[in-house]
């Protein structure tokens, strides 16, 4: 039963009156979006690049964790943000924070200066893209703002394939800073169309941020990721290290839920969870998140050392895997558009994740190429059947007040699960693949754990020690998969309690509200607008 029932699931549509500024502004909103997913993608070109100049090989992953770390704890401070002081003001600071960050990186001198601008940058980044589905909510009721959500497919899509390409033309052509000073002109564009054409609602409530809130989710997230990204990995699970970040993430987490039960304003309410379909829909999000985006390198690990791919062969399958991700999400949010409904394309993408997990177990060195791509296909339309329905799902429980605290919650989750998916999945392989080396190793067959991913040294071994060496870590991966197929039936199950309610249409405002901007909408007095 919902704590909420007291206000309508929807509040009032904020979309400019003409469809032109519609498409305009939520074009714009895509390109924003497209930004913050591109850097993801595009750095990774040229990280080598970056290294032979700054130097600091030892660190250049931090490049990439800090920029992840920074947007992952942003995400749910932002939405709550948005909430309390209107989310056209949140979209446009966290663009600023966005582009100082990208000219920091860009200017920076030493490895060290690039990672702790990456995380700036990666503020920013988190902020633009929960804002952008916050905006968009607050914009549009859930029916009709489905087909917008399908745009973030098509985005997401359009950043994972020009990512790699566009960061070795600025790099051939100019120079890998580059790669961050060009989000500056085109972020200047958005804040400029979004500054005349965005018109959103004030928040109209006395704003009580809550700081401590903010400070202890913060350590806990930071925690959480430091630990997954290091445990097993660069340190033993029992260092002192190890140990105290699991410790502290537990205790900061603790606090966290104990904060939220007072704060006035809390980050992530806790009476979100009263809602059945809501806590449905961040268990499901937390599965998908662990099996779908966690298993990833674990797919381009078993492309590349069971069937023997190279890059630009194991790149091609991921492309068409992305490509699956892309249709299946932009296809199943039209039809829960037109129909109103999303609660079976969560349950059809638990479903699919656990099938293909069982062919992916059932795979090995022997299993041809192609049909490996058609698994990939399945793996990734298992992803994308519910990538856009659970946030679909996620709005359609929101009033106005909580739309940013709820996309924030849900897309937190997310990434919480996938953090631990990757974990757990290092875990399993690491253990797994040593007793394999080891067991080669008796048998007078010495394989270094790095040597053996080196192109180049397999490249120097007999067919059959190739064969053996691929049947080694296809017996690793194989757990990995079988341990995929129990975690997808548990969202599976939990799948099947995610109410059938149909996507709400244009209920009247919840609560008085102005243009951002205004006087009144920092005056504190009462005053409502019509739209």
């Amino acid at each position: 039963m919902s704590s909420r029932s007291s206000e309508p699931a929807v509040g009032a549509s904020a979309a400019p009156a003409s469809p032109a500024r519609t498409n305009v502004v939520v074009l714009t909103l895509m390109v924003a979006v497209f930004l913050s997913l591109l850097d993801t993608q595009i750095v990774a070109t040229v990280l080598p690049r970056v290294v032979g100049d700054l130097g600091g090989l030892d660190r250049f992953a931090w490049v990439t964790t800090g920029y992840l770390i920074g947007g992952s704890a942003a995400v749910p401070v932002y939405g709550k943000l948005g909430d309390l002081f209107g989310r056209k003001r949140v979209l446009m600071a966290s663009m600023a924070v966005f582009l100082l960050g990208s000219a920091l990186c860009g200017l920076a001198q030493t490895m060290g200066q690039l990672i702790a601008f990456r995380a700036l940058q990666g503020i920013g980044s988190g902020g633009l893209f929960i804002c952008v589905l916050a905006v968009i909510g607050e914009m549009f009721p859930p029916r009709e703002g489905a087909r917008y959500y399908g745009w973030f497919s098509v985005t997401f899509g359009a950043a994972s394939l020009t990512g790699p390409a566009l960061g070795g033309i600025l790099t051939e052509l100019a120079d890998w800073r580059w790669v961050f000073f060009v989000n500056l002109p085109v972020g200047a564009i958005v804040l400029l169309v979004l500054s005349s054409a965005l018109d959103l609602p004030a928040r109209r409530r006395q704003a009580h941020l809550d700081y401590g809130g903010v400070i202890l989710l913060v350590l806990a997230i930071v925690g959480l990721n430091l630990f997954t990204g290091w445990a097993g990995v660069d340190r033993a699970w029992t260092s002192p290290v190890t140990v105290g970040l699991g410790a502290g993430t537990v205790i900061a987490t603790a606090l966290f839920i104990l904060s939220q039960r007072r704060a006035t304003d809390p980050v992530i309410p806790l009476r979100l969870f009263a809602d059945r379909t809501f806590a449905t829909v961040v268990v499901i999000g937390f599965v998908s998140g662990f099996v779908g985006l966690g298993l990833i390198n674990y797919l381009v690990l078993w492309l590349q050392t069971v069937l023997t791919l190279d890059v630009r062969e194991s790149g091609f399958a991921l492309t068409a895997m992305m490509l699956a991700v892309v249709l299946a999400s932009y296809v199943s949010t039209r039809v829960i558009g037109r129909t109103g409904s999303y609660r079976w394309f969560p349950v059809l993408s638990m479903a699919v994740f656990a099938v293909t997990a069982v062919l992916f177990s059932t795979a090995g060195p022997s299993t041809p190429p192609l049909l490996a791509v058609v698994y990939l296909l399945l793996f990734g339309a298992a992803g994308g059947l519910n990538s856009q329905a659970l946030t679909l799902a996620a709005r359609n429980t929101a009033g106005v007040r909580d739309i940013g605290a709820v996309q924030g919650t849900a897309t937190l989750v997310r990434q919480l699960g996938t953090a631990l998916g990757v974990s757990f999945f290092a875990a399993v392989t690491t253990g797994r693949l040593g007793s394999g080396l080891d067991r080669l190793d008796r048998s007078g067959v010495h394989i270094d754990r790095d040597d053996s991913l080196s192109p180049r040294f397999v490249g120097t071994l007999s067919a059959p020690l190739r064969l053996e060496l691929a049947g080694v870590y296809a017996d690793s991966l194989r757990v990995v998969f079988h341990a995929v197929v129990p975690i997808a039936l548990i969202g599976l199950v939990a799948s099947l309690f995610l109410k059938d309610i149909r996507l709400a249409g244009r209920p009247a405002p919840t609560e008085p509200t102005v243009p951002e901007g205004s006087p009144a909408a920092d005056s504190g007095s009462p005053a409502r607008s019509t739209s």
